[in-house]
């Protein structure tokens, strides 16, 4: 490909595919770079249920139909993972392995993973009573037993959620004391559903074909002892993908991509962030709300999103990245 494309997006999951579909139909014909394997988290979970339009539909199967839409627009899909990427100067390089593609932008849309204890019995489990997402998945559980690991926000936050349909929460944590905000340590301790085991590490998963229990060990006696449940939560957060782009364009402190709308958002909402930082990267990288501090790369989906994580505001921020570059190529 040694022809100038308009736009390289990085990643084939709904965000990715989402702009793939956009920016295909302004006939901008982009180049995707879906990964190996490709799909992003949704090829990891079961049952859909949140996603309109479907009553029910298996993630996997949800993706292939995505994939298919943009496919049908003659979009250049490679399932092919980024080696190195160029951004210091446009056009910028993207490289695979088997390839180099130069752009005048680029979308990346490269996902998260959520953080797992990496038991054996987890890992089989997913999908089968295990579980990185309450929001998602909660509902399965209506007038169940759950457990949630973990002792920082996330977890209090899956935990408050698991209230509203398991009858029995269990929120387990291998310290004597949680490091999440205080208002969210009050909502936990006084909530009448939920019960905090301390000191307490999950050791294995225990079931065949669906979770039945947890084999729990306690960090100071390792004394052994079996939890009944119906599900498991891992609530100790996610890792953006985005090791790639480590000094290449700003990321924050947990690793996610930094954009207008994000700082704009830390800044009116938490007063986390200066509005002197906010205006730097609006008049290095304009207004567009998915513009990272490099003039002509966005960023959408998971790997800018520490807030909502879900596959459906993936899309819209997949679309909304797909119409700031349009927009931008104008100008340009």
């Amino acid at each position: 490909m040694s022809e100038i494309q308009n736009v390289v997006i990085i990643g084939g999951g709904p965000a990715g595919l989402a702009a793939a579909l956009y920016t295909s139909r302004a006939n901008l014909k982009p180049v995707v770079f879906a990964g190996s394997p490709p799909g992003g988290q949704l090829t990891l979970t079961s049952e859909v249920e949140n996603w309109l339009g479907f009553e029910s539909i298996l993630g996997p199967e949800l993706i292939s139909k995505m994939r298919s839409h943009v496919e049908k627009f003659g979009v250049k899909i490679f399932d092919e993972n980024v080696t190195s990427i160029d951004f210091a100067k446009a056009p910028f390089k993207v490289k695979s392995i088997d390839r180099e593609v130069s752009a005048k932008s680029v979308i990346i849309a490269t996902g998260a993973k959520a953080l797992w204890l990496n038991l054996e019995s987890e890992q089989r489990l997913k999908g089968k009573g295990v579980s990185a997402c309450a929001t998602c998945d909660g509902f399965f559980f209506k007038n169940k037993v759950v457990a949630v690991v973990g002792g920082g926000d996330t977890a209090m936050e899956e935990a408050l959620t698991l209230t509203k349909f398991a009858t029995k929460v269990y929120l387990i944590h291998r310290k004597d004391s949680f490091r999440a905000s205080k208002i969210m340590q009050e909502r936990v301790l006084k909530h009448e559903k939920i019960e905090v085991i301390w000191n307490t590490q999950v050791v294995e998963v225990l079931g065949e074909s669906r979770v039945e229990g947890l084999k729990l060990q306690s960090v100071e006696s390792k004394e052994l002892k079996n939890l009944t449940v119906d599900g498991l939560f891992l609530g100790i957060g996610h890792k953006p993908d985005t090791e790639l782009f480590k000094d290449k364009i700003e990321l924050d402190e947990k690793g996610y991509i930094v954009t207008f709308d994000m700082l704009a958002r830390e800044h009116l909402m938490y007063g986390k962030v200066p509005a002197e930082k906010v205006k730097k990267i609006q008049e290095s990288a304009g207004h567009s709300p998915t513009s990272t501090n490099v003039l002509g790369v966005f960023a959408a989906g998971d790997c800018v999103d520490h807030v909502y994580r879900q596959a459906t505001t993936a899309v819209g921020m997949g679309v909304a990245a797909a119409l700031d570059v349009e927009r931008w190529l104008e100008l340009e």
